[in-house]
């Protein structure tokens, strides 16, 4: 690897890939894109026991950006949380950008977002709004999932996101419950204090967890309709598989870890999630 130990740098981006040939170079080339100039950004991929192309694009595009990214090859998949702190053990920029591989973000996005976090130190993590290939509004920022949530997510999620669509599309900036892990910005010392991802949660929901941690910490969690992000998901925990198992053995532990299930409410009194409104 090209990095070395103790260079500073601005952002951080820790990306998660496994079998992602279809979009990693999309990716990674729309995150070196952030930094033009030179500015010392840094990407971290976690490639999670890839078994298609991927590994090679990876080892072609570090060759491509020596000075910038940087690539963990992983023997199998570790899921979401074990592979996402190997790479947050090692970052070294001012703020850390969580990125899935599917992810292209436009120019200009990280830097908006880097203002909204310098704006006010109370802002721990702050995400864009997330659109699809075909410019459609995800629902990627949603209420703190009780089973009966999760349930209408899972079986109608394109359903409630069409009727979205519909409606006058978000503005400005403003709090919500949690926003999925496909792209994050945090600031380093935030990430320190709240410490790294949950690797008892194998695929899902950490993030849902992690913003609970972020709301408890005393910050609180933005959601930026005035930038966006384009998320070609790849959505792989639909249907009966694997991961639909496991990200329902990962809700059960959530549920059982922050005393919910039935309701929001008194979770979110717990963390002070009414207690601060507004904007950043």
């Amino acid at each position: 690897m090209s990095y070395r130990e103790g260079d500073r740098r601005r952002v951080s981006f820790v990306v998660l890939s496994r079998n992602s040939a279809r979009v990693i170079d999309r990716c990674v080339r729309s995150l070196v894109a952030q930094s033009p100039g030179g500015r010392g950004d840094e990407i971290w991929v976690v490639d999670n026991g890839s078994t298609d192309d991927s590994p090679g694009l990876l080892r072609a595009l570090q060759s491509e950006f020596p000075d910038i990214l940087n690539v963990l090859f992983l023997d199998s998949n570790y899921g979401t949380t074990v592979s996402r702190n190997l790479a947050l053990r090692r970052v070294k920029g001012e703020y850390v950008a969580i990125v899935d591989s599917d992810v292209f973000v436009p120019a200009g996005t990280v830097d908006a977002l880097i203002v909204r976090l310098r704006a006010d130190d109370r802002v721990g993590l702050i995400a864009p709004r997330l659109i699809d290939s075909n410019g459609q509004l995800q629902l990627s920022a949603d209420e703190f999932p009780t089973v009966i949530r999760k349930v209408q997510r899972f079986v109608a999620l394109k359903t409630m996101e069409r009727r979205m669509n519909l409606m006058a599309p978000p503005t400005g900036i403003h709090p919500v419950d949690y926003v999925i892990s496909a792209f994050w910005l945090m600031r380093r010392d935030v990430v320190g204090e709240v410490g790294p991802l949950d690797e008892r949660i194998f695929y899902s929901p950490e993030d849902v967890d992690y913003c609970v941690r972020v709301w408890k910490a005393g910050y609180r969690v933005m959601y930026d309709a005035t930038v966006h992000a384009v998320h070609d998901a790849q959505e792989i925990s639909r249907g009966i598989r694997p991961m639909t198992l496991s990200h329902v053995k990962g809700l059960i532990y959530l549920f059982a870890k922050h005393r919910f299930m039935l309701s929001r409410r008194r979770l979110c009194e717990r963390i002070g999630r009414f207690a601060t409104v507004g904007t950043a």
